[in-house]
């Protein structure tokens, strides 16, 4: 459905500390972001395939990268433990905790997932839902 989504960040380096660190047990990983005219940016993505694409980018505008009210991105974890780890990893890399891991019962019965900023205020959710796993063999 996307062919890519991105956040922006002021430090480039730090926010790839933090997506390395949280998205690496989900299995996604860094690309390679050639220059294109565009701000400087990093990229994570299944390995399996080019796209959808996960972007990090200086703001095109120069101003300070902020998240937005109301908007979060969130990936899907091909396990529990996935999710455990990616939140930690993310609090220890400079994110703050916006929901703890855990069952989330009044989205679905099995949904398991943890809530994260990101260092510049981005909200980033991880989760686990065995059925979309099934359904798309999302991380297998």
């Amino acid at each position: 459905m996307f062919s890519h989504v991105t956040l922006g960040a002021d430090d480039l380096d730090v926010a790839e500390r933090f997506f390395d660190a949280v998205l690496l047990p989900l299995g996604l990983h860094r690309r390679q972001v050639e220059p294109d005219g565009g701000p400087e940016a990093r990229c994570w993505v299944r390995p399996e395939a080019p796209y959808p694409r996960f972007y990090v980018y200086k703001p095109f505008d120069g101003k300070r990268a902020c998240g937005g009210n109301g908007a979060m991105l969130a990936f899907v974890a091909p396990s529990r433990a996935a999710v455990d780890a990616a939140y930690a990893a993310g609090l220890k890399t400079g994110g703050t905790c916006e929901g703890a891991p855990g069952l989330r019962p009044h989205y679905a019965p099995e949904y398991y997932g943890a809530y994260l900023r990101d260092p510049f205020g981005n909200k980033v959710h991880v989760v686990h839902r065995a059925e979309l796993i099934e359904s798309f063999e999302i991380g297998q």
